[in-house]
């Protein structure tokens, strides 16, 4: 109870200062200023009641769950479905994908009266929370309105479960009110249980279910035409602290393959011009996807490609014969590597993949990725997939038939929703 009271004043204190961060970050990523009451919970009132509001914290969330969001607007039509994102980015993404066929908005602060305002406007007959975000108030009035709530593709890394265990006591008690927790490997169910979560299952991981947008193919395929049959290679997701040992490793690669090509794509769309900055100044000579409208406009011999837009990494994965994934040389545990597998892709990682331990474990032992030592090896193992066509064509195929040989997740995700709906108790308030 203390910590409870103790995480609302934290929060009370925080809302205006959160607020005035967030509002001003947005608009430097181009969103619109007048987006902060939705913070506050003041959001367009509904008509009628939402079917499933789905809570994706940002872009990597809202990536993963396009499979079930596309399901559930399959299921449940047009606007019946509301969205909900803590980040800009993740908010774009949200626009760029499904545009007015859903409802969205920024999630509210966690305070009961900002999450009761939602609610009564929203009217959600379901909630569904992806991965792992736990948030005490939220849980707490959902389960007062007997709302289910699913906690969907659920992974706890062991990590995320010693810094729970200080709390364990208060966390339990978040986790006592979560209808069904859906986890993407049996050690996460493990790992939910442990913490306290009363009814957990595993049912897979639904990032497996993603079907490539085949457009967005056809765009990196068309890039790719324009640098000719050059080797070329993608730094997908990289951090700071890290786009430096890919650029040294690029270097490193031009003096074995002259005519090599670096496609590198910031996780951050902040980043962007920081990272350009850095080009610059290094002195590298480089095209910018913001900088041409279509492949002609590509010159033909540059020797990196700076991907600074965002909801494009098919395309950019579409382009490359070898696919590095960042946030893996730095602390970070890595993103998603199955992206690039589903479209049989080899796969390089860092040692820091602890967010994707089952999917690292299951491409490596499928024979479809493996990693990288150290930043001072990654130019090493990328020269070695150039000079060896029939290598980088087994491991491709190996990862794109690991990936296939395990969807089903979403339909899992589906069945488990219409079974705690047939037995739930009506929705009230």
């Amino acid at each position: 109870a203390m910590l409870r009271l103790l995480y609302r004043i934290v929060l009370n204190l925080g809302v205006w200062p959160a607020t005035l961060l967030l509002t001003l970050r947005a608009r430097r990523q181009g969103d619109a200023a007048g987006r902060w009451p939705e913070r506050l919970g003041w959001v367009r009132r509904m008509e009628r009641p939402i079917a499933v509001w789905v809570h994706a914290a940002s872009l990597g969330e809202v990536v993963a769950a396009r499979p079930l969001i596309d399901a559930l607007v399959a299921r449940h039509g047009e606007g019946s479905i509301w969205i909900t994102t803590m980040t800009t980015t993740g908010s774009q993404a949200v626009r760029d994908i499904w545009g007015q066929r859903v409802r969205h908005s920024y999630v509210p602060f966690d305070l009961p009266g900002m999450v009761r305002r939602f609610m009564h406007r929203v009217q959600p007959q379901v909630c569904l929370v992806l991965e792992t975000e736990l948030w005490p108030h939220l849980f707490a009035v959902l389960a007062q309105r007997r709302i289910p709530l699913f906690i969907a593709n659920a992974r706890l890394s062991p990590r995320s479960l010693r810094g729970y265990d200080r709390i364990r006591g208060s966390i339990a008690k978040v986790l006592q009110q979560v209808t069904l927790v859906a986890t993407q490997s049996e050690a996460d169910a493990l790992r939910f249980r442990s913490l306290g979560a009363p009814n957990v299952v595993c049912a897979g991981n639904i990032k497996f279910d993603l079907t490539p947008p085949e457009a967005a193919l056809q765009r990196g395929r068309q890039w790719r035409e324009a640098l000719g049959s050059r080797p070329v290679w993608i730094a997908a997701s990289t951090h700071d602290g890290e786009e430096a040992a890919v650029l040294a490793a690029h270097r490193d690669l031009l003096r074995w393959y002259p005519d090599a090509c670096l496609v590198l794509v910031p996780r951050h769309p902040q980043r962007f011009e920081a990272v350009a900055r850095a080009l610059d100044r290094d002195g590298w000579r480089y095209a910018r996807r913001s900088g041409f409208s279509d492949a002609a406009e590509i010159p033909s011999d540059t020797p990196l490609l700076l991907g600074d837009s965002t909801g494009e990494m098919f395309a950019y994965l579409a382009m490359a014969d070898v696919a590095f994934i960042g946030g893996s040389l730095v602390e970070v545990g890595g993103h998603n590597l199955l992206e690039p597998a589903s479209i049989g892709l080899p796969v390089l990682f860092g040692p820091h993949m602890f967010h994707f331990v089952d999917a690292r474990r299951l491409l490596v032992d499928a024979g479809g990725a493996q990693e990288v030592a150290s930043a001072q090896d990654l130019a090493v193992d990328i020269a070695a997939l150039f000079a060896e066509p029939d290598t980088r064509a087994t491991m491709g195929q190996a990862a794109a038939e690991a990936v296939a040989a395990n969807r089903g997740a979403v339909a899992r995700h589906l069945a488990l929703l219409d079974e705690v709906r047939a037995t739930w108790p009506p929705t009230v308030g």
